[in-house]
C-alpha cells in the first residue's frame, strides 16, 4: 500500500502540488491556532493569527485551484478570502479606534 502512495505521487508531484498542500497546510494550521487561544483563555477564543493564516493560506489554496482550473474549489477558497480579509478589517478598526480613544484620554 506505502509503495503505492510513493508511485502515485511520483506521477502526480510538481511544484503547484507542493504549493498547494503547503497552502492547505497553513489553512489547517489556524484551527491549531485557534484551539490552543481557546485552551489557555478556557474560552472559545479567535486569534488574530488565525485570519492571517487563513488569509495566507485561502489565497494559496486559491492559487493552486485557479491552476488546476476547478470552479467548485475557485467559488468556495473565493468566499471564505472575503470574509478573512473584512475581520482582519475589523480587528485593525478596532486597534485603530482604541489608540485613538487613548490619545485622547491622555
Amino acid at each position: 500500500m506505502f509503495s503505492d502512495i510513493t508511485i502515485w505521487f511520483a506521477a502526480h508531484w510538481s511544484w503547484w502540488v507542493g504549493f498547494g498542500l503547503l497552502g492547505q497546510g497553513l489553512f489547517m494550521g489556524r484551527f491549531i491556532v485557534q484551539w490552543i487561544a481557546s485552551e489557555r483563555a478556557r474560552q472559545s477564543v479567535i486569534p488574530e493569527a488565525f485570519w492571517h493564516l487563513s488569509v495566507i493560506g485561502g489565497a494559496m489554496t486559491l492559487c493552486y485551484a485557479l491552476h488546476q482550473q476547478d470552479p467548485v474549489f475557485i467559488i468556495g477558497q473565493s468566499g471564505g478570502l472575503i470574509v478573512y480579509l473584512r475581520n482582519l478589517h475589523f480587528i485593525r478598526r478596532a486597534k485603530k479606534d482604541c489608540e485613538t480613544f487613548n490619545a485622547a484620554a491622555e
